[in-house]
């Protein structure tokens, strides 16, 4: 039975997009607590932008951002193959395993450390711009993210991922099984703009009193971020049904892409 479960096509398709999704959305939670400077990364000078009277805005991200889209796109194409139902399951499955990893940090974060790894500092002792005076404390700054950051994201993940379903759905109903760039492109670009914001109004509004201002001027440069990466990774879209209907065959994707419309 398990060897019969194994060797079906879609079986195994889901299961290996089950676990990259799984695998990415935790990862992309993780590193979320670094923040990067797009445009230095890309060797150019930092912007100065100014949105809703706050000043000096750039393309400052969290490192979370650069999966994200990917976890978006990934939501169509199991919605594409697989329907509604089992996207919300993954979903759901999904936000219990990041709190699921975020008690095991916490729980690493509080155990007792030893005492010669506390006070390592570096590889090299000689070369100071490798040495750590307190291993313990760069843990805990690095994987102890704050309680409203973790909220706020879960939340801002998981409604973004519901209202991506719905809305692939209803262009999907209007379009049928054609225009795919539309319903994926169009799904993502509605989810992350919620997401934008849902997230940094829950994390800073509510969590930090932060001024609603600042807030709203953060998510729109972070959206700004995922509006034009969501354009760029469209060809990446038609290039996975390329790869999955060729690995289906023909006759299975069909069949699979009608039941998962109903």
């Amino acid at each position: 039975m398990i060897e019969n479960i194994l060797t079906h096509k879609s079986v195994k398709l889901f299961t290996i997009l089950a676990g990259l999704f799984i695998t990415t959305a935790i990862v992309a939670e993780i590193i979320g607590g670094k923040i990067f400077s797009l445009e230095a990364t890309l060797g150019f000078e930092p912007f100065n932008w100014t949105v809703f009277g706050v000043e000096g805005l750039g393309f400052n991200l969290t490192a979370g951002v650069l999966l994200w889209p990917v976890i978006f796109i990934m939501t169509d194409i199991i919605n594409e193959y697989f329907g509604v139902r089992r996207v919300r399951f993954l979903s759901y499955m999904t936000v219990i395993l990041i709190l699921f990893a975020f008690v095991m940090i916490y729980g690493a974060i509080h155990i007792t450390p030893n005492e010669w790894w506390t006070s390592i500092s570096g590889m090299d002792s000689k070369d100071a711009s490798n040495s750590i005076s307190n291993m313990d404390l760069a843990f805990r700054k690095i994987m102890g993210q704050g309680l409203w950051i973790i909220i706020g994201s879960t939340v801002a993940f998981l409604v973004g991922q519901l209202i991506d379903v719905l809305v692939y759905q209803r262009i999907r109903k209007v379009t049928g099984e054609k225009k795919v760039w539309l319903r994926a492109t169009g799904s993502t670009l509605v989810s992350q703009f919620i997401d934008s914001y849902v997230v940094l109004l829950i994390a800073f509004w509510i969590g930090s009193d932060w001024e609603l201002g600042r807030v709203l001027a953060i998510g729109t440069v972070n959206y700004i971020y995922k509006f034009f990466v969501a354009i760029l990774l469209t060809p990446a879209i038609y290039f996975a049904h390329h790869l999955i209907d060729n690995y289906l065959g023909q006759d299975l994707a069909n069949e699979m892409k009608r039941e998962a419309s109903k």
